[in-house]
């Protein structure tokens, strides 16, 4: 009777192992995986995001959802990936109020730093310096000297808190010591057309919005925020260049998930990803879009997001 049991025992134990050796043998991905924008469409967080979506679901053979979960300022889809599953099937496209809002909100519902795994950069957008048509600047100096003659009465419209336009803008005042009040809205878009109408003086916008409204003469542009010219437009002076050195703002775009995803799964998608941001059709696209291509290894991407979080808080100190 002993036998016997010890027997069943065995058997029992033998098949758990080898139901546990068939679930780790499981491919990845199991499932349709979902990658959460936190933003609305329509912008260039959304358009990346589809972007990638399209490279994973043609690698894999499965679905990949883009799921828009905006609000207050990327934090509630940061959120909810923050807190899934670490089993590689939600993913997130940051941005660049991923670094940056730490600053402006003191009790954020998870860890910037422990609560995410970098996967891969994949790209960066550069701002253009636009200014309404009837302000008498044509060049970033004129500017400076137009702020510092009229102080508190020039205005630069951003979106949320934290983001490109809003940090650019507060970076050249820091740097060129000017008195100039930022106008907050609930994104680029209202800013803008709030540019166009002329009731705010100045906007740091991304290159691929700004750019033709500039060429129509609608706009008047001043120069790109990135340390180098754009190469969409070649012809616009940086702002370093204009007089503020070492001035380099660009929107920047990364693939996340989870912490404590698999090493294996990371390595997994970071290759895929950079496989098809190498791709000369779809870098030409980007390019034409104003996205200069990123890449690199989910170690480069995680320094490049820590750089940025040390970076920002030596310049704004706190809520404009």
């Amino acid at each position: 009777m002993r036998a016997t049991v010890l027997s069943w025992r065995y058997a029992g134990c033998a098949a758990l192992m080898l139901i546990a050796a068939t679930v780790a043998a499981d491919p990845y991905p199991a499932r349709p995986l979902r990658l959460i924008c936190p933003s609305p469409p329509g912008g260039a967080v959304d358009m990346l995001s589809r972007v990638v979506a399209q490279q994973l679901a043609e690698k894999f053979g499965v679905p990949v959802i883009v799921d828009n979960r905006a609000g207050a300022s990327a934090v509630i889809g940061s959120e909810l990936v923050a807190k899934s599953p670490p089993d590689g099937h939600t993913l997130m496209m940051g941005y660049s109020t991923h670094a940056t809002n730490p600053i402006f909100i003191k009790k954020l519902p998870y860890d910037t730093l422990r609560d995410f795994s970098a996967i891969t950069l994949v790209g960066y957008i550069p701002l253009l310096l636009v200014v309404h048509p009837s302000v008498a600047a044509n060049s970033v100096q004129d500017l400076i000297a137009l702020a510092k003659a009229r102080p508190g009465q020039l205005q630069f419209a951003a979106g949320s808190a934290g983001g490109g336009p809003s940090m650019a803008g507060l970076l050249f005042r820091q740097m060129a010591g000017i008195d100039i009040v930022q106008i907050p809205y609930k994104g680029n878009a209202p800013a803008l057309t709030d540019l166009l109408g002329g009731q705010v003086t100045m906007m740091f916008d991304t290159i691929n919005t700004s750019l033709p409204l500039a060429r129509a003469g609608r706009l008047r542009m001043l120069a790109v925020t990135s340390i180098s010219r754009a190469s969409l437009a070649p012809d616009v002076p940086t702002i370093a260049e204009a007089g503020l050195p070492g001035f380099d703002v660009r929107a920047w775009f990364a693939v996340m998930a989870p912490a404590k995803t698999p090493r294996e799964i990371i390595r997994t998608l970071n290759a895929v990803i950079n496989r098809g941001l190498a791709d000369p059709a779809l870098r030409a696209k980007l390019a034409a879009d104003g996205v200069e291509v990123g890449g690199g290894t989910p170690e480069q991407t995680d320094a490049f997001i820590r750089a940025e979080m040390e970076r920002w808080p030596k310049f704004i100190k706190a809520r404009d």
